[in-house]
């Protein structure tokens, strides 16, 4: 599967913001009082851990909006495994812009990092089986194009992006709604022609009326491995199922193995440990002697 980048102008905002709080009113004074203003430096990004690699174009944008003169050049680039010790990146440029953007690249990168390896675990876990990985709305306010961005580069693949792109019928809505039946009959009456439609059920007897009225998906909460295997049988194709419900890299082989199309987890974009990644300064000088 190829990855595509995300285009700046959907996380130079965000980056921006992120330095700008860093900054403040007087910038870095650290840097400036310590490093002189012509002094160049060259640094490594290196991992500190194994994981997969995610976010070296946010990281790059931290550097040249603190040095425009600032240069990244990926040495694994995302998607990429890492092991610890291996160089990610070299960055080359102004010392003070260094210093000054590498708090902010280092915490996107690391954050993103970690999304992509805990995507990558749930991926590795699923393997040989149809079941593809996939995220949730789980994610941290302002974050949900870099976080899921990060799950594509672990090899999985994206759920819904917001509450606008297509009809998640859960619960509380039926509750509100008095039955499913007319949660769907509504839902039916409201999307458009592109919209797809699922729907979350708890029981296979919940599942039986559900596909009974057509929909596009069902989300298959919180059930046991047979009871997976027992609506994978049920739906027979008609609809797409979703496995969901605190899902781990111990617990996803089985649950892949049932048959259904999607594993849903939310922990993998909010609860997701960050990557160890460091900043090292290259001596040239002593390396060269």
């Amino acid at each position: 599967m190829t990855l595509n980048p995300l285009l700046p102008i959907m996380y130079e905002p965000i980056v921006r913001t992120a330095l700008l709080e860093d900054l403040g009113r007087a910038g870095d004074i650290t840097a400036d009082a310590i490093v002189p203003a012509d002094k160049q430096a060259s640094l490594v990004l290196r991992a500190r851990q194994p994981g997969v690699v995610a976010g070296l174009d946010i990281a790059r944008c931290a550097f040249q909006l603190a040095s425009p003169a600032i240069m990244l050049r990926a040495e694994r680039p995302d998607g990429s495994v890492v092991a610890p010790g291996e160089i990610i990146a070299t960055i080359e440029g102004p010392a003070r812009g260094l210093l000054t953007g590498e708090r902010t690249a280092l915490n996107f990168l690391c954050h993103l990092s970690g999304v992509a390896t805990a995507t990558a675990s749930l991926v590795s876990a699923a393997k040989g089986t149809r079941a593809q990985i996939v995220c949730t709305r789980k994610t941290t306010p302002g974050l949900r194009a870099l976080e899921k961005y990060a799950v594509r580069a672990g090899g999985g693949g994206n759920h819904r992006f917001g509450l606008d792109d297509a009809i998640l019928i859960k619960d509380n809505h039926i509750a509100l709604a008095g039955d499913v039946s007319t949660a769907i009959e509504r839902a039916k009456a409201h999307a458009g022609h592109l919209v797809k439609i699922e729907v979350e059920v708890d029981t296979l007897a919940q599942l039986e009326q559900v596909l009974a009225l057509g929909v596009d998906a069902v989300l298959l909460d919180n059930m046991s491995v047979e009871e997976l295997k027992q609506a994978v049988a049920m739906t027979g194709g008609r609809a797409i199922t979703e496995a969901s419900g605190r899902i781990t890299a111990a617990t996803a082989k089985a649950i892949a193995a049932t048959g259904v199309d999607l594993i849903s987890a939310g922990w993998i974009t909010h609860s997701s440990a960050a990557l160890d990644i460091g900043l090292d300064y290259l001596d040239l000088k002593r390396q060269a002697a």
